[in-house]
């Protein structure tokens, strides 16, 4: 039976979910779990205030309980593409298999590469939310700060811009706030991280690759032994 993990981005935006798709091509290794990467259509253009993460909790519990029943064990596990980790709790209520957020990922992984955490966020309104689910996790003193590209989601295609952005609040995370490593703080910058980490020479991390590199071990693991 081939087991699939499914990478679903809560907001409608494809070209989103295209980009993290791409960044995630490498693990997609033999033996492991097949990657399918989908897009919430129920979902805003873009995860950007609280009320977008309320908006689309229960559309993602609907979301993954029709995975549930259409593939039954072949649904390996499930991470939720967006840094404000939307639905998180109820989507775990909802099926009995692993579920993953890409920023609680994406933080712990960081802690795993450096001690002070400068994490990139899109916007400065996303960074009070972001805090709550920091504090929740009970990291705040490995943050080291949260600065905003002032970008939305849908702007983040924009590649000369977004590049210009990112080396500027990285060196600024990096030089004024001494962060050793990096958070990209949205599923939408998935192209960028390999491009960051030789700009800035630090440790970039991308959490939906955090996120899908747990859940794989989390999959193979659970796997009988051959």
């Amino acid at each position: 039976m081939e087991r699939t993990l499914f990478v679903i981005n809560p907001n409608s935006t494809q070209a989103v979910t295209d980009a993290f798709d791409a960044g995630l091509q490498r693990l997609r290794v033999a033996g492991g779990p097949r990657i399918a990467c989908l897009t919430l259509r129920e979902g805003p253009p873009g995860i950007q205030t609280q009320l977008d993460v309320e908006s689309v909790t229960l559309p993602l519990v609907r979301r993954v309980r029709e995975l549930d029943r259409e593939h039954g064990a072949a649904a390996a596990g499930y991470v939720i593409a967006c840094f404000s980790d939307p639905g998180l709790h109820a989507v775990r209520e909802a099926t009995p298999k692993p579920v993953l957020g890409i920023s609680e990922c994406g933080i712990l992984t960081a802690m795993t590469l450096g001690q002070r955490i400068g994490v990139i966020a899109i916007l400065r309104q996303s960074i009070p939310r972001h805090g709550r689910l920091f504090g929740a996790m009970g990291v705040q003193d490995r943050i080291a700060a949260e600065l905003p590209l002032e970008l939305g989601v849908v702007e983040l295609g924009d590649a000369a811009r977004t590049r210009e952005r990112l080396a500027d609040v990285g060196r600024r995370l990096r030089d004024t706030h001494q962060a050793d490593v990096l958070v990209l703080g949205c599923a939408g910058m998935a192209d960028y991280r390999e491009w960051l980490a030789a700009e800035v020479g630090l440790p970039v991390v991308e959490p939906t690759q955090a996120a899908v590199t747990m859940a794989m071990g989390r999959v193979l693991l659970a796997a009988p032994a051959s």
